[in-house]
């Protein structure tokens, strides 16, 4: 029996690269599963498919209730759909660039999760994974626009884990590093010529069940090739060192 016998999951971004990697993965596992997308998944791979712009939050409500209709309900959901600007001139950015790339790595995170979570709390719970990036862990000049919608999920899914624990909702992030997909295709050549070592998809499809099976959350899994999978370990921010006042937290 797999891990996700009788569960029914929801992937945004389902279509290809990592995201239809994890749609075969959570259908090995035993879940129904729906994609979100602007295409479907090729050779029906998906019991549900919900064309849809997931950056708008006009779409949430009519992606759950077709959810709700074939399924019954969402028990897992990974929210992955990404793209990046390509571009690392800051004075070359467009507004159509940071609008795109803000409306799917960011709006879609924030208003896919809030749909999620007025879902999964009357039913008890359920598990939201979200596609962060190594470079939500760390600078990345190539793309700092991207990078900064990486760190805005990072900090999504730290500080919802513990606000959603009591709900029984779990929520954590995977960040991979350079993959193999259509998103990187374009550099591909240039990265292997070099010798650098690149994932694949499988390899996410693996980090995505490990968050929904370990029990954890608030949790940000970093992926790299050889290494095993464990979560990040954030550093400590300085403390205050008023009298009195030494390694206390903010009372809100």
């Amino acid at each position: 029996m797999g891990a996700l016998e009788g569960r029914s999951a929801l992937v945004t971004g389902g279509s290809s690269g990592i995201g239809l990697a994890t749609v075969e993965r959570f259908i090995e596992e035993g879940a129904q599963v729906g994609v979100v997308d602007l295409q479907p998944p090729p050779g029906g791979q998906a019991e549900l498919y919900i064309e849809a712009d997931v950056g708008d939050p006009r779409s949430w409500p009519a992606i759950m209730e077709q959810a709700q209709a074939k399924f019954g309900g969402i028990d897992v959901a990974y929210l992955n759909a990404g793209v990046t600007t390509g571009e690392n001139d800051i004075e070359k950015l467009t507004d159509e660039q940071y609008t795109r790339i803000m409306r799917v790595n960011v709006d879609h995170v924030v208003f896919g999760t809030r749909a999620l979570v007025a879902h999964m709390r009357p039913r008890g719970g359920g598990w939201i994974v979200a596609t962060a990036s190594i470079a939500g862990l760390t600078g990345f000049a190539y793309d700092p626009i991207y990078t900064l919608t990486k760190h805005a999920v990072v900090g999504l899914v730290r500080s919802l884990g513990p606000a959603l624990e009591a709900d029984g909702i779990k929520i954590n992030a995977v960040c991979p590093g350079i993959t193999d997909t259509p998103m990187t295709a374009p550099d591909k050549e240039v990265l292997q010529s070099a010798g650098f070592p690149m994932l694949v998809p499988a390899e996410i499809a693996e980090a995505v069940m490990l968050a929904i099976t370990s029990g954890g959350t608030g949790l940000c899994y970093p992926i790299q090739p050889g290494r095993p999978l464990e979560a990040y370990r954030f550093a400590g921010i300085p403390g205050a060192r008023t009298a009195g006042g030494e390694g206390m937290r903010p009372p809100i």
